[in-house]
């Protein structure tokens, strides 16, 4: 039986409206969030069985981008059928996950889906904070054990003054695009990108957001008191506590006295440089467990079960508390000091720019490709189509953590990591009229041990200076980590966190930017929440942390390369009169398909505001492309001389090619200092001439004389074509009208 209720309220000037009972009924829970005339469907299913064997929370999270919620059909001839998550849905979809996730009794072992679904957008209130709130708001009426709830907002800055769910119209003017998840008192999630924001104007505007969120959080909680909805709550027993078999508890109580004793002496009795170390140190916990075990009579099945239940969460426990109570950590570092440092580029010598970047064993290379601006990327959403010149793909190969196993192309970690080093750099590129190539960087992860997408963006700018692309200035990035116990009473912030930091209680918060501010952020974490004072400790020490890693990318290349690679295609903008376009088309692209193929096949890209852009590998083709448009669309004054080709005559004159498709008359009192007879007995098609413009006439047309210039005289030295002197009184063909019709302002053209 339906049971539709509705609850509404105002959240930053914008109705935002709940509704339960009316679709997706046999979901575990799910409700509409609308705000504006952004409608977002938001359901969860818990299944009613567990998963045997699993030591994880299984949980997945998925936002379904729909074209018809924007009323749009697919662009695509052949294909009208959404396909594959674009990746706006699948950011969007890792946003709400890195969000939720923090909440959730990890000891949940059946699994949750969450699939939040476009139903209408407005194209005013963006999607991914309706659904982020969605899933927060289905999650809180659930029933399903979940410390929620949270929210969520955008924060932006325009003019110096913060926005809050800005309007798409007002991020176009925005220096900030934040987005914070939380609580009013806890941050969880963090996204944002920025064009050079300090770290005290950032650290102001995720308080703001956390403020700002409130409006949303505070109508969750009371949707959740009125449906009075009974949660399903995972009691977690102590592992030991809740064993029955009396041996089984005497080897689980003898395991973990075994481990309290001898993990700090095995961990910390000297110091692991390497990944590999640290994984033969956790080994050998486990070895000599098993050995000590076996040697007190255990059996063995029950050893290894008792193993698999204590000794990763007892090492993990051990590391945060070394590092809380002695600033201690595994590989001998200080808390915030960075791993060793390499940067390098030019490494190859067929690409267009490379770059490798190495902090400790997590080693990312980048290679950077130029290209013709007609190889811009056509993206088509829910926003509608849109272009992108800048691309970064990032891939993580199983060697690269010493794994064997298959490579099944990019999946959401890939694209996620991907797109954080893209906008990192994006606000450190020219312009497209000062750079106008279409630019693709692939981050190859050869090597990763803790944050190999802050190796990507390192490894972007090294490979980008060294294409020659003039960044504004390099961007570098850092991981900043975090040890906790479980209620946050106690806490460390970490600088370049790696394998055994990244436990429960930690955080991984990922800052690039340069020397002047902070261009990206995204953060998640294994908490409760983080404070104010963390958030801020983080962006400090991540601030000194980059000056010292742009210091080593400094080292490898200072400034981009004045000079493109010999193999990067070459290209010339510049702009002509948005008028004068049809006329390097031609008909039916006559004209502009003529160039191409006599310039050795470059590439022609023509924006509708005049801009104009020659790209080919070969330098002279393009040069002799530049030259011909231009020509084409030159202003033509009277007075100038041009060398020039007889194409078409009449019994009046002859026309002169005197530039790529246009054309001037040459009456034929104009040929020749001497009365000519006809055109025809002193011309002919195809013969080189020299002209002088006489004028341009009210109608555009340009007359033109032969007469007066010494490139000529040799045409006339035998008074070739001279006509017989005429009886007086008879009809004087100089004096015709000029019988041209009339081009409507424009110079002939044989077009």
């Amino acid at each position: 039986m339906r049971n539709d209720q509705v609850f509404s309220g105002e959240w930053l000037g914008r109705p935002l409206t709940f509704k339960t009972g009316k679709l997706a009924q046999q979901a575990t829970a799910a409700l509409t969030v609308q705000y504006g005339e952004t409608v977002v469907l938001a359901t969860v299913v818990e299944s009613s069985e567990e998963r045997s064997g699993l030591d994880f929370f299984p949980l997945s999270v998925d936002f379904e981008e729909k074209l018809y919620a924007a009323g749009i059909i697919k662009g695509s001839r052949w294909v009208k059928r959404e396909g594959r998550p674009t990746d706006e849905s699948v950011l969007t979809g890792r946003m709400i996950d890195r969000s939720i996730r923090p909440l959730f009794n990890q000891a949940n072992r059946r699994d949750v889906q969450v699939v939040l679904t476009a139903l209408s957008v407005d194209n005013e209130n963006d999607f991914d904070i309706v659904a982020l709130v969605g899933a927060s708001a289905v999650l809180a009426i659930s029933g399903i054990d979940w410390a929620g709830p949270l929210s969520g907002v955008r924060v932006g800055r325009v003019d110096g003054q913060f926005v809050f769910n800005p309007t798409y119209t007002q991020r176009l003017t925005s220096d900030l695009d934040l987005i914070v998840a939380g609580t009013p008192d806890r941050v969880l999630m963090i996204e944002a990108d920025a064009n050079e924001i300090t770290e005290a104007d950032m650290l102001s505007a995720i308080n703001a957001g956390r403020e700002a969120l409130r409006g949303a959080y505070d109508l969750i909680v009371e949707m959740q008191k009125a449906l009075n909805v009974e949660v399903r709550q995972i009691v977690v027993n102590d592992v030991i506590a809740s064993i029955e078999d009396a041996d089984k508890k005497s080897l689980y109580v003898s395991a973990k006295e075994w481990l309290a004793s001898n993990i700090k002496t095995i961990l910390f009795d000297k110091t692991y440089y390497t990944k590999g170390e640290r994984k033969l140190a956790v080994k050998a916990i486990k070895e000599q467990l098993t050995t000590a075990l076996m040697d007190a009579g255990y059996a063995p099945a029950d050893i290894k079960l008792a193993v698999h239940d204590l000794a990763e969460d007892m090492i993990n426990a051990e590391v945060t508390r070394a590092i809380l109570s002695e600033d201690r950590r595994v590989d001998g570092r200080k808390l915030n000091e960075i791993r060793d440092l390499s940067s390098e580029v030019a490494l190859f010598p067929r690409t267009h720019g490379t770059g490798l970047f190495m902090r400790g064993e997590t080693q990312v290379l980048s290679i950077a490709t130029l290209g013709a601006p007609g190889l811009e990327q056509n993206l088509e959403g829910m926003e509608g189509q849109s272009k992108k010149r800048y691309m970064h793909h990032y891939n993580f190969p199983a060697f690269s953590v010493g794994e064997a196993r298959p490579n099944r192309g990019a999946g959401r970690r890939e694209i996620g990591h991907g797109a954080l080093a893209e906008k990192a750099i994006v606000p450190m590129l020219p312009t497209k009229e000062e750079f106008p190539y279409t630019i693709r960087v692939v981050s190859e992860t050869l090597g990763s041990n803790g944050s190999s997408s802050m190796g990507a963006t390192c490894g972007s700018t090294l490979a980008l200076m060294d294409a020659g692309v003039p960044l504004k200035r390099p961007v570098a990035g850092i991981a900043m980590g975090l040890a906790s116990n479980h209620d946050m009473s106690a806490w460390k912030v970490l600088t370049d966190l790696q394998d055994l930091e990244d436990g429960d209680g930690g955080m991984d918060f990922k800052i690039t930017g340069t020397s002047e501010g902070i261009t990206a952020v995204q953060l998640d974490t294994k908490t409760i929440g983080l404070n104010e004072e963390i958030v801020k400790q983080a962006l400090e020490k991540g601030y000194e942390a980059r000056l010292q890693v742009l210091a080593v990318m400094n080292e490898a290349i200072a400034t981009p390369r004045a000079e493109l690679s010999p193999y990067a295609p070459r290209l010339i903008s510049f702009r002509i009169n948005p008028d004068q376009i049809r006329e390097v088309i031609g008909s039916g692209g006559k004209v502009i398909n003529k160039i191409i193929e006599e310039c050795g096949g470059v590439s022609i890209d023509i924006e509708d505001d005049g801009l104009v852009m020659v790209c080919g590998t070969d330098a002279a083709g393009v040069e002799k492309a530049v030259s011909w448009i231009k020509d084409i669309t030159r202003v033509i004054n009277a007075g100038e001389v041009f060398p020039g080709t007889v194409v078409r005559m009449l019994d009046f004159g002859a026309f002169i090619e005197i530039l790529p498709g246009r054309d001037g008359m040459v009456h034929v009192s104009e040929l020749a200092p001497y009365r000519i007879s006809s055109p025809d007995n002193f011309l002919t098609i195809g013969q080189q001439v020299h002209v002088r413009v006489k004028e341009i006439d009210e109608q555009g047309r340009v007359n033109l004389t032969m007469k007066g210039l010494t490139e000529n005289e040799a045409l006339w030295a035998e008074e070739k074509g001279k006509e017989a002197p005429r009886p007086e009184g008879s009809f004087n063909r100089d004096a015709r009208p000029d019988r041209r019709p009339s081009t409507g302002g424009r110079p002939i053209s044989r077009r």
